[in-house]
């Protein structure tokens, strides 16, 4: 897995980092991971690229209603 390291971070920021971090019961690298994570996630075009290529993908197949299989399980 890649690794980076970032220079000059200011104190401040250093330290809120630290206190988001304890609240969300991560450690340091956890919590800058999951920024970094929620930043780099999909924008609604490429989502709605990626829905429909597996629209695309999933084209004429034959699919249940799942809700009939739940119900027939909560009888059982």
């Amino acid at each position: 897995m890649a690794q980076i390291l970032v220079r000059d971070l200011d104190s401040t920021l250093l330290d809120r980092l630290k206190g988001q971090a304890r609240q969300h019961g991560r450690s340091l690298q956890g919590e800058v991971k999951a920024i970094l994570e929620a930043s780099a996630r999909l924008s609604p075009s490429e989502a709605r690229e990626v829905a429909e290529q597996w629209r695309h993908r999933l084209a004429g197949r034959m699919t249940s209603d799942s809700a009939l299989l739940v119900r027939e399980d909560r009888e059982r």
